[in-house]
């Protein structure tokens, strides 16, 4: 007796390469979004590698103003640049960093009590950021100053360290 098998037609596994099995469709969705990821990395990467100007901003060269427009004893705040500009009573000029030295935290001019003060620890510092009241353990830092063609120029890409004040610091016109 035979036993009569019912013949499969034949699969289109291997035979037909046009359809796309599951494997095949998540390497290239994989691929793609990888591809994607490039793009966007590069571009970035490109953006941020960009030269960027700097002028009048944090880390460059900021135009402060004419000399005649800062009175002697005054203290102007320069918030993109971090500074403030210090003219004096003698009539010199210094860019005193607005950053702490005890722990970084932002000063602010107190113009009642002629003093930079820290909120965060009680800090002080007189007109030219020497130290008044700890913690801090030392001046303010400062950067440099330039008088050109009657401006005062502030190069804030260099913060330069101080334990006190001396009257070299100062610049003038």
């Amino acid at each position: 007796m035979k036993h009569h098998q019912k013949k499969r037609p034949p699969t289109a596994k291997n035979d037909d390469r046009s359809q796309l099995s599951r494997r095949n469709f998540l390497r290239m969705g994989i691929g793609a979004l990888s591809a994607l990821a490039l793009l966007e990395v590069g571009g970035a990467s490109l953006l941020f590698m960009k030269p960027r100007s700097l002028e009048g901003e944090f880390g460059g060269l900021v135009k402060a103003g004419p000399v005649d427009s800062f009175p002697s004893g005054s203290v102007v705040e320069f918030p993109d640049g971090r500074f403030f500009l210090v003219r004096s009573l003698e009539g010199g000029f210094l860019a005193v960093y607005r950053r702490c030295t005890h722990l970084g935290c932002s000063v602010n001019w107190e113009p009642d009590q002629n003093r930079f003060f820290c909120p965060c620890h009680a800090s002080s510092f007189d007109l030219h950021g020497d130290v008044e009241n700890p913690p801090a353990p030392r001046a303010l830092d400062t950067f440099p100053v330039q008088i050109t063609d009657g401006q005062v120029i502030v190069d804030t890409g260099r913060a330069q360290s101080r334990d006190t004040f001396t009257q070299e610091q100062l610049v003038y016109a």
